[in-house]
């Protein structure tokens, strides 16, 4: 029966099925493989048809297991007698080089190690986190020789945190309507690290890109206008208003301490989402808690009267007109006397036109693509509970979020 299924979704010419059995004590089903008489060994070194040599002991390769029986093809290796290699193991169809695991076994396990952490793939599946990691990385690997990267036209870059302490992946995704997909993952988020996406695409292509979104790192600015050089640089508005809500909390903050240490009375108490959120975002209570924090002159709120101000430089379509309202809103943020909105203002200055460039792309291309891939990401090695090594992190990020292609198969077994 089981030979006949074997025959009907994983037949190869040149191999018989012969017979199969249960061991018991194993709780395993083994599968005999032999050659058909008359078929010749194919070389392992030029994928040619050559006579035999000899034949190698016999070897156990892991199949999909089927009704909670682990499933082992046995065939004994021949070796080959090439004219151009010289004396070779022969090339058998459903392994890969020396893997234990069929080729149909490492595609199944990799679907999962999508869908479950691969420790969980592994116990499901009753087989080790090492088989499960093999799967993956010769799928991974597959998929990045055969990816066709074609013309890519917007790109976002990004960092996340990964490990203990200040460890940092640099992240490169190709960020367009109809193509969403990580494009290269690099360690650390320095200049050299980025420098190696753009020697693995290529000038021509790195030449070609239209849109970047990225963040105000120095090394990233740098390498993008090195490389991109036609290139639109769309500062990532995620981080902008970020800059501007640590700029709001320093001066609630010290504003707070200022007023405690003078005996006044904790008005901007339990006040600090009430002063960062958007107005629509707030719950009943803070919505009460702003109006009566807004009852008092203070700094900060000022501060936050400045932040809902600069909300409406996102509203405007026009690039020329955008730019007045940036440069009134710094003019004002300027006289106002609050040192960290002054600094956030020089920032902004400082990026005029990388910030202008989100409405010369008519707004085509933000950061909230950027940020949700960034989610997925720290969602797969949340799932694990992180990764040890950068290694197996890039291999699950690829695996993941790269949209790879893979081997094809005669039968789909998932």
């Amino acid at each position: 029966m089981l030979t006949r299924l074997l025959n009907a979704c994983h037949r190869f010419p040149g191999f018989v099925y012969e017979g199969a059995r249960l061991n018991e004590s194993t709780q395993t089903i083994e599968v005999d493989v032999r050659p058909r008489r008359g078929s010749k060994p194919i070389c392992s070194g030029c994928g040619q048809p050559a006579p035999g040599y000899d034949t190698q002991s016999e070897r156990r390769y892991e199949f999909i297991p089927i009704w909670g029986f682990a499933v082992v093809l046995l065939y004994s290796m021949r070796r080959v007698e090439c004219g151009a290699c010289g004396v070779k193991v022969e090339s058998v169809p459903w392994g890969i080089g020396k893997h234990t695991l069929t080729q149909a076994y490492m595609l199944y396990l990799a679907h999962w190690a999508k869908k479950l952490s691969w420790k969980e793939t592994a116990r499901s599946f009753h087989t080790s986190w090492e088989k499960v990691c093999q799967a993956v990385e010769y799928v991974v690997q597959w998929g990045l020789e055969h990816r066709q990267l074609g013309h890519v036209r917007a790109i976002g870059v990004d960092e996340i945190q990964y490990g203990r302490g200040h460890n940092y992946l640099t992240l490169v995704y190709q960020i367009e309507a109809g193509c969403t997909r990580l494009l290269w993952v690099g360690k650390e988020r320095t200049e050299a690290s980025f420098e190696q996406f753009f020697t693995l695409i290529g000038k021509d292509l790195a030449e070609k890109i239209e849109f970047v979104c990225s963040d105000m790192w120095k090394p990233y600015l740098k390498m993008i206008e090195k490389h991109c050089v036609n290139a639109l640089n769309i500062l990532d508005r995620f981080h902008v208003v970020a800059k501007m809500n640590l700029a709001i909390d320093e001066v609630r903050a010290d504003e707070a301490r200022r007023m405690a240490q003078d005996g006044y009375e904790a008005v901007l108490k339990k006040s600090r989402w009430c002063l960062l959120k958007r107005p629509e975002n707030l719950t009943d209570k803070q919505r009460l808690k702003l109006r009566d924090v807004l009852r008092y002159n203070l700094k900060s709120v000022r501060a936050y009267l400045l932040k809902e101000e600069f909300q409406h430089f996102w509203d405007y379509d026009s690039p020329t007109w955008a730019g007045k309202f940036l440069d009134q809103w710094c003019i004002q943020v300027m006289r106002s006397r609050i040192e960290p909105m002054k600094k956030f203002a020089r920032t902004v200055r400082t990026h005029r036109e990388l910030l202008l460039n989100y409405f010369r792309a008519r707004k085509a291309f933000s950061s909230g693509v950027v940020e949700g891939m960034n989610n997925k990401a720290k969602v797969t090695m949340r799932k694990a509970y992180g990764f040890r090594t950068f290694r197996i992190t890039e291999l699950s990020l690829y695996h993941a979020l790269g949209k790879l292609p893979e081997p094809k198969l005669a039968h789909s077994f998932y």
